[in-house]
């Protein structure tokens, strides 16, 4: 690839100092590795044009993603009825107590599934389980 051939009135001759934490760095490599510009490019544009735009492919199996939903559905209404069940009988079984924590670890693990085929939240590379986990309580 031939380098970028430079404005003989844009010739940047001054150079700056910036320190960042580590944190800090990782969001700007990461930002400009987003938008396919070098870490100057992402930054002069940033404070030049205020915003960068920048278009963020996601490409998942539609197919997969609506089995995986509908799996989820099911164990979702298939835990209510089981805690449902088990906070209305007088007799709490640990069999029932264990199979309502195997349903929530199976919807935590559906849940894991579809994030990295969505690849996350915002479509970038995030991990699945860092997300906050919903508690679930059983009374009695």
């Amino acid at each position: 690839m031939a380098p970028k051939k430079k404005e003989k009135n844009l010739k940047r001759s001054n150079i700056i100092t910036l320190k960042l934490t580590d944190i800090e760095l990782a969001m700007l490599n990461e930002a400009a590795g987003i938008t396919g510009l070098s870490r100057s490019e992402y930054l002069r544009k940033l404070l030049l044009e205020k915003q960068i735009n920048h278009q963020i492919e996601v490409v998942a199996d539609m197919n997969d993603l609506r089995k995986l939903v509908s799996e989820y559905g099911k164990i979702g209404s298939n835990l209510n009825q089981i805690a449902k069940h088990f906070n209305s009988s007088e007799s709490q079984s640990h069999a029932v107590k264990n199979e309502i924590h195997q349903c929530i670890t199976d919807l935590f693990q559906l849940r894991k599934e579809v994030l990295k085929l969505a690849g996350g939240m915002d479509g970038l590379n995030c991990d699945p389980m860092s997300f906050d986990k919903t508690r679930y309580y059983l009374v009695g």
